[in-house]
């Protein structure tokens, strides 16, 4: 290119000289040799160039480019899969357009958006949310049975953290320096280490029983004069964790929960009784609320999984009634559940009419129950080839109905209500309308829907519509909002590792997943041809790279013959 370049600028030289300089003939004899000896060298150069190509080069070539675009490709495939987008993709929105003059998506020129589109995410946000699982299960009974069998961890450290928070919320106030045992639990719910979890817990009972056995001047020391006519006092929150992570069976975590109970009855009528002494007592009977609340659902949890169905019925019951303003630990979905157990469909039909309110938030639990309730009614007679002959009746229409509601509502859950992905464990916190959901609930509902005879049927061959009425899910829904985009990073961190996390709506392969692929698969052919054939792909190599500039060439000649040949003598006579 050089020597090309020197070429031009001595023929201009040669131009400028003829035209001022006419004595100088002998320098314009030696320019024009020059000029032809340095023409003959670019093309020498590069017939040169092209003839000491080997096949090797081609080879090396070939095969360096196939490794390195698939290197690129495996890395691309691998942060597709974990971060659900490509890297180039988001390198090139996220640096490179700022730098070519793109509009910054943070600008303040995009502040400023409807008062629709806010609300849209403001309810975005709030579907993101991530609620406790109203039907988790118990870690020492279950959970860790589970670990002990398969050697796997069915909880994530993001979920369990989440849980921790719960029951330092639930279970602890400022108030707990008043009564020591509380103390020393509320810095048991903060460790990390399940052991020392349960050692605070030992502790804290030990503490209690020998504050409760000491003489009353030693106790007057110790607990403030307005507890001493409750000279009894039992650690509730205590036997609530031994219950939840020490007892390996549900016998076991029932027992513990019943002593919990008389525990926190008792602190709950004192704290009753003293909640209008101050703020710090107003506290601690909020507390001790939350806390027997707690124990009664998860007796009621106990006697459902021991077989005494009714028994826990009637205990949900009663909860419900007397604490009905307690509507965060959503003690209907238990009672749903044990009601379809019973299959006592008249009861479950009064619960959805009170609970699924257009004014209160949706669940998988209600919209999938009110599903299962409409398909029972025409599920044992429905044919796909009898409804497509006669049409859909006005019963079969309602039940196809309710289903496209729920799926569009959570679309994850069909796939494990028919068996077409696996289950496992439910976590103990769940993404309304995410993948943890369709968990949750098919894992305590799968049985009910089999029950139902046609009922997996009927949904087999109707769900999928669903996605028909809904063509662009993020942007629009149908009966509820867009679909949140957040559904996908909030489950991943939700659910183990070894789980294959379900995508809605499902993501096509990035554009440069799809470019790499080809270059590598190309490149790896071209250099497997040429290690096979090498003489027959260096002709078509050289063919190739004198296609590849023949157009080049034959620009610059008409660049040549159309610009004048001196441009210097042009200057000149301005």
């Amino acid at each position: 290119m050089s020597l090309l370049l020197l070429s031009g600028f001595i023929h201009s030289l040669n131009d400028h000289l003829t035209s001022s300089c006419s004595q100088s003939s002998w320098f314009q004899v030696y320019l024009l040799v020059l000029t032809d000896v340095l023409s003959l060298c670019v093309s020498s150069t590069v017939s040169m160039f092209l003839n000491t190509l080997t096949p090797k080069f081609y080879v090396a070539l070939t095969g360096t480019s196939s490794l390195i675009s698939g290197l690129i490709l495996i890395f691309e495939w691998w942060y597709f899969r974990k971060y659900g987008t490509s890297f180039i993709e988001q390198v090139s929105v996220s640096h490179l357009r700022p730098l070519l003059g793109g509009v910054d998506s943070s600008s303040p020129s995009n502040s400023n958006t409807s008062n629709g589109e806010a609300d849209s995410n403001r309810q975005s946000v709030s579907e993101c949310k991530v609620w406790r699982n109203p039907l988790n299960l118990f870690r020492g009974a279950e959970y860790n049975r589970y670990t002990w069998v398969t050697g796997r961890e069915p909880l994530t450290y993001y979920d369990m953290n989440l849980s921790a928070q719960d029951h330092q919320t639930f279970f602890t106030c400022d108030s707990d320096h008043l009564r020591p045992a509380d103390a020393i639990m509320q810095k048991a719910w903060r460790e990390r280490n399940p052991q020392a979890r349960i050692s605070a817990a030992h502790e804290a009972l030990e503490f209690q029983l020998r504050i409760n056995e000491v003489s009353p001047s030693f106790s007057a020391l110790v607990i403030p004069s307005v507890f001493l006519s409750f000279p009894r006092l039992l650690c509730a929150t205590a036997y609530i964790l031994l219950a939840e992570e020490e007892a390996t069976t549900i016998m076991e975590a029932e027992r513990l929960f019943k002593q919990a109970l008389k525990a926190g009855e008792t602190c709950y009528r004192r704290s009753q009784q003293l909640q209008h002494h101050g703020t710090q007592y107003e506290a601690q009977h909020r507390r001790d609320t939350n806390v027997l609340v707690y124990i009664k659902r998860r007796l009621a949890m106990c006697s459902r999984k021991l077989g005494r169905t009714r028994e826990a019925v009637k205990m949900m019951r009663d909860l419900m009634k007397e604490f009905p303003l307690l509507s965060m630990f959503n003690i209907h979905e238990n009672l749903l559940e044990s009601l379809l157990e019973l299959q006592n469909y008249a009861d479950v039909q009064a619960v959805l009419a009170k609970y699924d309110d257009i004014s209160l938030p949706k669940s998988a639990t209600i919209c999938y129950t009110a599903a299962l309730l409409k398909a029972r009614a025409v599920s044992d007679k429905f044919s796909p080839e009898a409804a497509s002959r006669r049409g859909l009746s006005t019963a079969e229409m309602n039940a196809v109905e309710a289903i496209h509601r729920a799926v569009e509502f959570n679309p994850h859950v069909p796939k494990y209500l028919l068996e077409m992905k696996s289950l496992i464990l439910p976590p103990e916190h769940i993404l309304k309308r995410g993948d943890s959901e369709a968990i949750a609930y098919a894992f305590f509902h799968l049985q009910h829907w089999k029950r139902v005879e046609g009922a997996l049927n009927l949904l087999h061959c109707t769900w999928e519509g669903t996605f028909r009425m809904i063509p662009y899910p993020l942007e629009k829904g149908h009966l509820f909002y867009p679909y949140p985009i957040c559904t996908e990073t909030a489950d991943r961190e939700l659910l183990p590792m070894f789980h294959e996390v379900s995508v809605y709506p499902k993501k096509e392969l990035p554009f440069f997943i799809l470019f790499t692929a080809g270059l590598c698969s190309f490149t790896a052919m071209l250099a497997l041809l040429t290690h096979q054939f090498p003489e027959l792909m260096g002709v078509f190599a050289k063919a190739f790279l004198s296609t590849l500039f023949a157009p080049l060439n034959f620009i610059m000649e008409k660049v040549e013959s159309i610009l004048p040949s001196s441009l210097w003598h042009q200057l000149t006579r301005i």
